[in-house]
């Protein structure tokens, strides 16, 4: 996820280099399609494409996984990268904050959606990025959502505990 960017697209670009078929998730096709421009001249023997997801929207991550899988039949690596960084306060469209609904709940979901197909194919991996922020963070069992007070850096930080937490509990 979020192979259109910041460490994703290298990421992307170092998986195709290897022999991998690169399946950009990304929420937005023109800068998806920028980035496989960009991939396909930094790495001209691999194959990308992308799928859209937006990771914002639980049915988005939904319709990726389904559409996955009615295509492949194996999933070796599956990076949860994508995500959002100190925005003002918003909310996904299922209404949850953010940063956690993308960082997190996103990635959470299209994981879960993906497990059999993970699991089934022999020397699978997941990876899911975190970041140094998680030691600014604390999960707020009693506020996920940061309605009573929401600052910007510590909703980022409670997503980073959170994708840690899933990390921890999903090997």
């Amino acid at each position: 996820t979020g192979a259109n960017s910041g460490i994703g697209e290298p990421t992307a670009r170092e998986l195709g280099r290897a022999g991998a078929q690169v399946i950009l998730a990304c929420r937005n096709p023109e800068k998806a399609e920028k980035a496989l421009e960009r991939l396909r001249v930094a790495a001209p023997e691999a194959t990308f494409e992308f799928m859209q997801c937006d990771l914002a929207d639980l049915e988005s991550v939904k319709t990726f996984a389904a559409a996955f899988k009615d295509r492949f039949k194996r999933l070796d690596i599956l990076v949860n990268n994508a995500g959002v960084m100190i925005p003002p306060y918003s909310k996904t469209k299922q209404g949850f904050e953010l940063q956690f609904g993308t960082n997190h709940l996103g990635h959470f979901a299209l994981t879960g959606l993906l497990l059999d197909l993970i699991t089934a194919t022999p020397g699978s991996r997941i990876v899911t990025v975190a970041s140094m922020a998680h030691k600014m963070g604390k999960v707020r069992f009693d506020d996920l959502n940061r309605e009573k007070k929401y600052r910007r850096w510590e909703a980022y930080g409670q997503s980073k505990v959170a994708n840690l937490f899933f990390t921890y509990e999903l090997q």
